[in-house]
C-alpha cells in the first residue's frame, strides 16, 4: 500500500494558489483513475483506489500547511504504512515552472509543509517536487506562493498535472524513471520527425524532357516560331 500526500491549504480562498499544487495533483489522479469519493478523516480529506495492482491512499491534510505532519502521522499509524511507501507532492521554488523531480529523503529547504512532516515522521519519505518558479527575491516568496497561478501559467500547469496523472501508476510501482518520462511526454515539446523528400518527384522535376525532334524539324520550327 502507498500513501500519496498532496500539500496545500484548505478552503476556497487557497484553491488556485501556487502553494496548493500538491492538492491539484492529487485531485487529477483521483479524477482520472476513478478513486472513491473524498471523505473527511485524519484531519484531512482522504480517498483510495488502485494504480495498477497497487492500492493507494490519497491524503490532502486540512490542518493548514505548517501542521501537515499531524494528518500524515495519523494516517500512517492507522494504515500501518511504511515511511518508504509515502510520497509527498509539493510546490518547489527552486525549480522552474513545469519542471518536476522525484527525490528520496533529504532536507525540507524551508518548506513549512515538509518541515512539519519531518517533525512527525522523519525525512525518509519520497517527494515529488513540482516547479512553480521563484519571484526573484526572498522577501516576495510568501506573497508569491499564496497567490493564484496567472492566466499564462494555465497551459503548462494543465500539462504538468495531466503528466503526473498519466505516470501515477509507475510511481505507485516504484518506477520513478517511467513516471518522469510520462510527465515529460506532456511537458516537453516533442520534436517533429523530418519528412522524407519524394525522390521520384525530385528526379522527374530535375531531369529535363528529351527533345525527340529531328534536326530538320528543329530548324523548321526555329523559322516558323
Amino acid at each position: 500500500m502507498k500513501l500519496f500526500v498532496g500539500l496545500g491549504n484548505p478552503g476556497k480562498k487557497y484553491t488556485n494558489n501556487r502553494h496548493n499544487i500538491g492538492f491539484m495533483a492529487l485531485n487529477q489522479i483521483a479524477n482520472d483513475h476513478s478513486f472513491s469519493p473524498w471523505k473527511n478523516k485524519f484531519q484531512g480529506q482522504i480517498t483510495d483506489g488502485k494504480l495498477g495492482d497497487e492500492k493507494v491512499i490519497l491524503l490532502k491534510p486540512e490542518t493548514f500547511m505548517n501542521l501537515s505532519g499531524q494528518s500524515v502521522s495519523e494516517t500512517i499509524k492507522f494504515y500501518k504504512i511504511k515511511i518508504e511507501d509515502i510520497i509527498v507532492f509539493h510546490d518547489e521554488l527552486d525549480l522552474a515552472t513545469a519542471k518536476l523531480r522525484v527525490k528520496i529523503s533529504g532536507g525540507h529547504a524551508g518548506h513549512n509543509g515538509l518541515r512539519s512532516i519531518h517533525q512527525h515522521i522523519g525525512a525518509d519519505y519520497h517527494r515529488v517536487r513540482m516547479g512553480i518558479g521563484h519571484p526573484g527575491h526572498k522577501d516576495r516568496v510568501a506573497n508569491y506562493v499564496l497567490s493564484d497561478f496567472a492566466k499564462n501559467d494555465q497551459n503548462w500547469l494543465q500539462d504538468l498535472l495531466f503528466g503526473i496523472s498519466d505516470g501515477a501508476i509507475y510511481l505507485a510501482n516504484n518506477d520513478a524513471g517511467k513516471f518522469m518520462n510520462a510527465v515529460a511526454m506532456r511537458t516537453v515539446p516533442q520534436r517533429e520527425k523530418p519528412t522524407k523528400p519524394n525522390k521520384e518527384r525530385i528526379i522527374k522535376e530535375d531531369i529535363p524532357e528529351l527533345d525527340s525532334r529531328s534536326a530538320i524539324q528543329k530548324l523548321m520550327d526555329k523559322f516558323t516560331n
